[in-house]
Formats: C-alpha cells, sequence, structure tokens
C-alpha cells in the first residue's frame, strides 16, 4: 500500500464528530490497539488535555525533552497541513513512505476490526493508533500524546503516563461533554490515574474544585500553576516575542519565547511544571529549556509576518481560543485596525466566539473551509450573526479570494488576521507561504 493510498483508505472512515458520540470508543480502541499487541504499554508518555492550549503545551513539552538529548514522539491533532504531522518525532513528521508502511502493517488489525462487533475503527482513532505504532517501532525515549476531546473516553486514554495534564476547562465541545462546566470538567479529569502527578492551569474554582477531587481519589499529586509557579513575562527583544521568566519549586528558568500573547506564556509554564514531574526519568536542565523555548515553532498559533501587509495566523476555533487571540492582539498590536478572514465548523458556539472579539477595530470576512470529515458553517450565515451582534461583515465564500480581499482592504499599519477552523488556517497559510512569503525571500532577478 502506498500514501495515496492508505490517505483514502483514512478518508473513508467515520467522520472524528460522529465518532466522539460512540459511547464506547474508548473499549474500540483498546480492541484495536490488543490486535496490534498495545504498542502504546512500549514507551513512556506525557497525556495532555484541557480546552484549549494543550497542542502548544504538548509541543512545549516535547521540545524541552527533545533539548535535553531525549528522542521524543508528539502525537497533536488535528493537522495543520499533512496528515503525517500527527506522528513526529523530534518535530519531524514521519515520512510518507513510513505512514504507509506502519498503515500496511495494522491492515491485519483492521480487518479483524471490520468483522467484529465494533465495525471499523474512526479517523481519529486510526491515526492515534498509528501513532503509537510508529513510536514503539522507532523506539522513542518518550511520546508526548495530545486528548482528543474530553478525556474520560478519548482515544488516547489508553496510556498510562509520566504525568497528565489539564491545560484548563471551557465550553467546547458540549454536543459531546455536557452543557455545564462541571460537567465537562469532570469529563476531561478522567484522563488522571492513579498514583500519576497532575498538573493543570485551569483557575475556576467549580473546576478546580472537581479536578481536586478526582485527584485526590486517584492519589494522584496535583499541581495547580497559579500556585505552584511565579510567573513574569514583559515584551521581549521584538514586539511578537516575549521575555518570560518562571520560578517553581524546583528550579528557575528564562527564557525568550518567539510567541504572542500571555496564554503561551501560561502554556510554557504549564509544561515547565510538567516536564519537572518526570526529570527523575528524564532529566533536563533550565539550559535545556531556554534553549527549546527560544527557538520554538508552532505554525499557525498566533504565527505572525511582517509581510505587506502583516497577516497573523491562529487557530482560533472555540471562545477560550478567540478571547485569547483578541488579548495578544491588544497587546502586541494596540490601536491597529484588524480585517480577519474566518471560517468556523458546524457545531462550534458562534456566538460565544464573536463575542470575544466584539468592539474589536475590525472588519470580518468570513468563508468556508472543504474537507470531508467536517462541516463548515456558511458564510453567510456567519455574517447574518456577526452583524446581528452589530459586527462589519461580509460573505466571500472562496477563502483564497476572502483572503484577497482582506489583503486589498488592508492599508498601512492594518493586520490581517486569519482564523477559526484549523482547516482555514492551514490552507490559507500554505498559499501564503508558496506565493507571498516566498517571493518575499526570492532572490532578486539577474541584470
Amino acid at each position: 500500500m502506498d500514501f495515496a493510498t492508505a490517505v483514502r483508505v483514512l478518508e473513508r472512515t467515520a467522520a472524528e464528530s460522529v465518532s466522539a458520540r460512540f459511547p464506547g470508543r474508548l473499549d474500540r480502541m483498546r480492541a484495536l490497539l490488543g490486535h496490534l499487541d498495545n504498542p502504546q504499554r512500549r514507551f513512556k508518555s506525557i497525556h495532555v488535555g484541557g480546552t484549549a492550549g494543550k497542542g502548544s503545551t504538548g509541543t512545549m513539552c516535547a521540545a524541552i525533552l527533545q533539548a535535553a538529548g531525549f528522542t521524543v514522539g508528539l502525537h497533536t491533532k488535528p493537522h495543520l497541513n499533512a496528515v503525517t504531522e500527527r506522528a513526529r518525532i523530534n518535530m519531524i513528521p514521519i515520512a510518507e513512505e513510513a505512514f504507509a508502511e506502519v498503515f500496511s502493517d495494522m491492515l491485519p488489525a483492521l480487518e479483524s476490526m471490520r468483522a467484529s462487533d465494533w465495525g471499523m475503527p474512526s479517523y481519529f482513532e486510526l491515526l492515534v493508533a498509528l501513532s503509537f505504532a510508529y513510536f514503539a517501532r522507532e523506539r522513542v525515549d518518550v511520546a508526548v500524546i495530545e486528548v482528543g476531546v474530553g478525556g474520560n473516553l478519548d482515544g488516547t486514554n489508553v496510556v498510562h503516563p509520566l504525568v497528565s495534564v489539564i491545560t484548563n476547562v471551557g465550553m467546547d465541545h458540549r454536543d459531546v461533554l455536557g452543557e455545564t462546566l462541571e460537567e465537562i470538567a469532570l469529563d476531561k479529569s478522567g484522563i488522571i490515574k492513579h498514583g500519576v502527578p497532575i498538573v493543570t492551569a485551569a483557575e475556576q474554582p467549580e473546576v478546580l474544585g472537581i479536578i481536586a477531587e478526582a485527584a485526590a481519589k486517584a492519589q494522584a499529586p496535583l499541581l495547580i500553576v497559579k500556585d505552584s509557579a511565579r510567573i513574569d513575562s514583559s515584551l521581549g527583544p521584538s514586539p511578537y516575542s516575549q521575555t518570560v521568566e518562571v520560578g517553581t519549586p524546583a528550579g528557575s528558568y528564562r527564557f525568550e519565547l518567539p510567541l504572542i500573547g500571555q496564554f503561551q506564556v501560561t502554556n510554557a509554564a504549564t509544561a515547565i511544571l510538567a516536564c519537572e514531574q518526570v526529570r527523575p526519568q528524564l532529566h533536563f536542565t533550565p539550559a535545556d529549556v531556554a534553549q527549546a523555548l527560544a527557538s520554538l515553532s508552532l505554525p499557525g498559533r498566533t504565527e505572525y509576518y511582517p509581510s505587506g501587509p502583516p497577516v497573523l495566523f491562529d487557530v482560533a476555533h472555540n471562545a477560550e481560543k478567540a478571547l485569547a487571540l483578541r488579548r495578544a492582539i491588544e497587546q502586541h498590536f494596540p490601536g491597529r485596525r484588524l480585517i480577519f478572514v474566518v471560517a468556523i465548523a458546524e457545531e462550534k458556539d458562534v456566538p460565544a466566539m464573536f463575542e470575544a472579539w466584539r468592539d474589536l477595530p475590525a472588519h470580518f470576512i468570513f468563508t468556508t473551509f472543504d474537507v470531508s470529515h467536517r462541516r463548515s458553517r456558511h458564510a453567510r450565515n456567519l455574517c447574518n450573526i456577526a452583524e446581528q451582534m452589530g459586527l462589519i461583515a461580509r460573505a466571500v465564500d472562496d477563502p483564497l479570494e476572502a483572503l484577497g480581499v482582506a489583503r486589498r482592504m488592508a492599508k498601512g499599519s492594518d493586520l490581517v488576521v486569519v482564523t477559526g477552523s484549523t482547516f482555514l488556517v492551514g490552507m490559507l497559510r500554505a498559499w501564503f507561504l508558496d506565493n507571498v512569503e516566498s517571493a518575499r525571500h526570492a532572490p532578486a532577478p539577474a541584470t
């Protein structure tokens, strides 16, 4: 089987949003991994959940341990441009040839699943299993595993990690996890394991109460970031970086963070505390932290390009991330006029996201995305909701045309912000790098 065939098989499996509502999905995941000889038991792991920031925090954990000399697997979702991004070792995505090889090795297991009462695993489950099999095959020292949705029944919740992380808890995925903050917090607390330290940056009293109760029942040491770390930050050498100091009972860290937004500072402190819990098995130093975080790359996460006009790419696909994006813009680009290019998946809480952006000096261009396993809100529908809330908006169905309109509208110091769905950000970022950034860095023609 070649890579293209493997991808076609994947895309014929159940949509992730449909699979998330299947109550027996964790048992199905265990059955699949059992057919693969349980690769998740053959490497150490760090498990990272939460509503927002879990991908960034997980990547920071992986970067710190890689800087310390370890071979580190990293599973995150969703991918920005290529499905191979979901299984990385030392930040390098799995090669297409290796992807096809591992997937081919999984085919007997898939046939056994198809013939069983469980049926075929979902798209997400297959990619998690492939990541586990790849990490086991390559004998990584540790793998950082990002939760998909929730925690309790998520397909990743089969690992027994060295440390668990819940970055925060918000109101995303209510159709799957529950209608209240407490219900969602209870589901996310399902990743807490007996005796395994749990680190959280959550701050709401009702959420912390639920996490603390789950930790106590599991006899799991609980570290709350706001209580366990002293965090200071200021603008860095450029307006689009930050100088950060983090102090914990176990150490002091100072580093330059090439990312904007206070939420990324919190993510960095969370990652440091998580890594401190594994230091007896995976030793690192403050110098490793400084090296890792100073050179960190998070494509599509508050990623700024000083082009003409300047563009900021940020995957803000729920209300918590939308508010974090607003605060980052206000901190680093005060007073700038903004032109947003936005597409949002059908199941998201659109009014809550728009509330986070209300009163910004912004014009909104709403558009769509087209992928096999997600449905996009219609641009006109988004525009109608926005206008009812007092936002200045227009609908442009084609994403490339929407970006073109935004770039033509931008004058002077105006900032174009591409945000919302991962699928929109990934597609427009790839086009931008190929057609705008590449042109900026092309050699001058010979004279």
